[in-house]
């Protein structure tokens, strides 16, 4: 099975850093295929242009990067994505990668009968959203409104047609002890050892 891995941040100490890492291990003791597309490392542009915007409603991507970035997700079974909650929301490059790789024609495309969209990545059997904050976790959900879980599952995934949708968040990441953050890594390492039917 192929496991594509979206990660953003530009911190090789960070704990986003560190879960990838967990994740990884995780998915190579259940022998995944991993391809990794570390947008800070691939410096990524996330600035939709005047071109690139013509060639999404073409539905046809003209940046090699992107074009590069879709034929990989087309052969993806599970999809996931890691990164920092900062100010309530994802880094820039995170939703830059929504706005010009997410494109119609490759991930999705409207419905035949003019209503709704249907999902275009057949192998796609997952995604999962990986999130790090220093919020708590009611201060986020009650006064903030868990926007990741509005904004990445319900209004790209879920509207684009796509199912088993999973968010994890660790919040109050620098607070908690050092315990419990290996705990928490020991954990996502256990997780992503997929069982026999390789679903997360």
């Amino acid at each position: 099975m192929r496991t594509v891995i979206v990660f953003n941040h530009p911190y090789e100490e960070s704990y986003c850093n560190a879960i990838l890492n967990a994740v990884t291990k995780g998915l190579q003791k259940g022998n995944h295929e991993i391809d990794l597309m570390h947008l800070d490392q691939d410096k990524f542009n996330p600035r939709m242009t005047a071109e690139d915007l013509k060639a999404f409603v073409a539905h046809q991507p003209i940046d090699p990067q992107v074009i590069d970035y879709c034929e990989r997700l087309k052969k993806a079974d599970h999809l996931i994505f890691i990164f920092p909650i900062w100010w309530d929301i994802m880094p820039a490059t995170t939703k830059g990668f929504i706005d010009r790789v997410l494109s119609p024609g490759i991930v999705y495309d409207h419905h035949p009968r003019g209503f709704g969209l249907v999902p275009l990545l057949k192998n796609l059997k997952s995604i999962t959203v990986i999130t790090t904050m220093n919020k708590p976790r009611i201060m986020y959900s009650l006064l903030i409104g868990n926007l990741i879980r509005k904004v990445m599952l319900k209004s790209v995934f879920k509207t684009m047609g796509y199912k088993n949708l999973t968010w994890i968040s660790y919040n109050m990441v620098k607070s908690v002890t050092q315990e419990k953050r290996v705990q928490w890594l020991n954990d996502l390492e256990k997780k992503f050892t997929p069982n026999k039917d390789l679903s997360f």
